[in-house]
This record gives C-alpha cells, structure tokens and sequence, in this order.
C-alpha cells in the first residue's frame, strides 16, 4: 500500500485529498467511494494545475458517500454501488456514471505469482463461504493442474466499511453460486461468513499484503500501483481472462446506458469471451435542487473535464473512460435535472 498511502497523506489526512487553489476558485468538495480514488486524484492534479480549482474528495467508502450526499455536507457523493430510481427520488438526487474499472481478486499465497492462479466463480463464492478453507483444496487444485499449491490456510479479507466494491463483488457472487444469492446476498455491507475487515481498498490491500494465505478484493488500481498478484477469473463464456483495460473493455461495451433508467447499470457477469466478470461502474451522486448552484456547476466542469480529457489518464490506471454517446446522455441529464433553487438550469 506504499503507493497509494503516500499519495493520500502528502497534503492532509489519509482519507482525503487537497490540492492548492487560488484565492478566486470555488472549492469542490466530495466523499464516497475509494473505488475511483487514484483516477479522481490523477484527474484534480491536472484539472487544478490547468484552472485553479481545489478538489477535496474524502474517499470513505460508498456507504459514506450516500450518507454526505443524503445529508448535504459535500457538493457530490460517489458511489460504486447504483442508486435505483425510488432510491434517488426518496432524497431528491440524481446520478451519472464517471469511468468503469474491474473488481480484482488479490492473493499472498506463498510461491503463486500473479496471474498463474485460476479461479472460477463457484470457487470464490465457496472461499468467501467458508467452504473451501486450504490452498491445496481439491476445488482449487481441479482448475489448476500443474500449479504447486501449498496446505495453508485460506485468511479471506473483506470490507469492513459500508462500499460499493463490496456491492459488486457480492453481486457477481449472486450470480455464480445459489448458496451465497440466499445466504449473504449483494449490498454495500453484508453479513461474512468470515475473515478479517479492511478500511477502504487501502485497507484490504494492506491486510492482504501482511497476510500469508490471505485472499481479498480491490479495484484493479490498487493491486496493479502496489505490485500486487491477481488471480485469473473464468468468465461466464468460459474462459479464464486477467484483469486489465482490455478485459474491463469488454464488459463496459455491454453497458447500456441510454436504456438504463437513472443511468442504473451493473456490469457483472457480463457476457463475451474476452470480459472480466467483476467489472464495475462508479457513480457521482447530486441533489436535484442546488442551493449553491456555482459550486454545482464546477463539480460538473470537474468531471465533464475528465470525460473530455480524461480519458488517457484513466486508461494509464486501467480505468474504461465511458463512450461519446454516454457523455452525451450525461451532459444532457445535468442540463435537464440539476437546477437552482430559483428552477435555473445548472449546465451548461
């Protein structure tokens, strides 16, 4: 977690981060998920570099981002996890997707380095079940001839906060194993069968890092800036794909964004040879109704900034920066939803 932890505390605490401003800007404030965390740094650096303006993002988790947003302490919450239609309605918001990326499985299993480790969804499920409790057990070992697997203990790593990493994870677990759909289910905190809870991706990094025998999840950022070994999953077609943009790609063109209410859309388990099942989408959040329509407005030149000019640095990360035809429909959703108190449209 080298990487990541000095980028988080170089400015101010570890779960946020400030970049300079001039004295005329307007602060951007945000919270939520550590999902989208490396890219949203990567794109406030630039962003303030070209105009002045000062991002202050505290990435806590989805489950923190919903509950700011909800209560009006920062001018947007991030999200992996999608809000229904009923959900934002109950409070006045609205969303839009910001990039896509990949949920990874990550592993300290003595002499396995990234990538030589196959796994298949009903495999994990039962891992994170409990079921399958040793490295050589014969579940493993099936999907994996020919690898040396030791007789260590399985040490399973999982969110301990409220997270939209979390969410996806479990949703794609829904989907692969009955026993997990009816026993655990998917949402940003569930009841685990077992292991040991982490704080943030940074925090199930860490652990997983310190851990021999240790299994987690993280966005792919974080394996992947922290040298980190992933596991090759098989995909719903059957093939065992690695992480990495070209596989997210794969899932993100399934995505269908003008047909999703809300913009409500999982990307689990997503069909195509060359998919990654555990892609993700992440989400800003915004009330409807701003009482302070400038700072509204700069959140969104924020992230219009990282659909237009963006996208190379969110692929540096292995992010999926979204189509042409999504910004559109996003831009046209801010034109249309977000207004001041006065009915004032916001954007453009």
């Amino acid at each position: 977690m080298r990487n990541i932890v000095r980028t988080l505390t170089g400015t101010v605490a570890a779960a946020g981060l400030v970049f300079a401003v001039s004295a005329h800007a307007v602060d951007i404030t945000g919270a939520g998920a550590t999902f989208p965390y490396p890219i949203y740094a990567k794109w406030a650096e630039a962003y303030n570099a070209k105009t002045g303006v000062k991002l202050n993002y505290q990435s806590i988790g989805s489950g923190g981002g919903i509950k700011q947003i909800q209560n009006k302490t920062v001018n947007f919450g991030a999200s992996d996890k999608p809000l229904t239609v009923a959900e934002l309605d109950k409070d006045g918001l609205m969303q839009f997707p910001a990039v896509i990326g990949g949920v990874v499985p990550v592993i300290n299993v003595e002499g396995i380095s990234s990538g030589k480790l196959r796994l298949n969804g009903e495999v994990l499920a039962n891992i994170f079940l409990k079921k399958i409790t040793k490295w050589d057990d014969a579940a493993i070992k099936a999907i994996n001839p020919g690898v040396a697997l030791p007789s260590a203990n399985i040490t399973v790593v999982h969110r301990s906060d409220g997270s939209g990493t979390t969410f996806n994870f479990a949703n794609y677990l829904t989907k692969v194993s009955e026993e997990w759909k009816t026993k655990v289910g998917a949402d940003t905190s569930v009841s685990w069968p077992a292991g040991v809870g982490g704080k943030g991706n940074e925090g199930v990094a860490s652990y997983v890092q310190r851990i021999k025998g240790a299994i987690g999840y993280v966005e792919y950022a974080y394996a992947k800036q922290n040298g980190m070994n992933y596991v090759v999953m098989q995909n719903r077609e059957g093939e065992f794909v690695k992480p990495g943009l070209a596989s997210f790609q794969a899932a993100a063109k399934y995505a269908e964004w003008e047909k999703a209410p809300g913009f409500y859309e999982i990307l689990t388990n997503e069909p195509g040879k060359e998919s990654w099942p555990i892609a993700a989408a992440t989400f800003i959040l915004m009330h409807k109704t701003q009482e302070n329509p400038a700072a509204a407005k700069e959140v969104l030149k924020f992230f219009n900034y990282g659909y237009t000019e963006g996208d190379k640095m969110a692929e540096a990360l292995d992010y999926v920066p979204l189509p042409d035809t999504a910004v559109k429909l996003i831009q046209k959703h801010w034109s249309v939803n977000l207004k001041g108190k006065d009915g004032s449209a916001v954007w453009p």
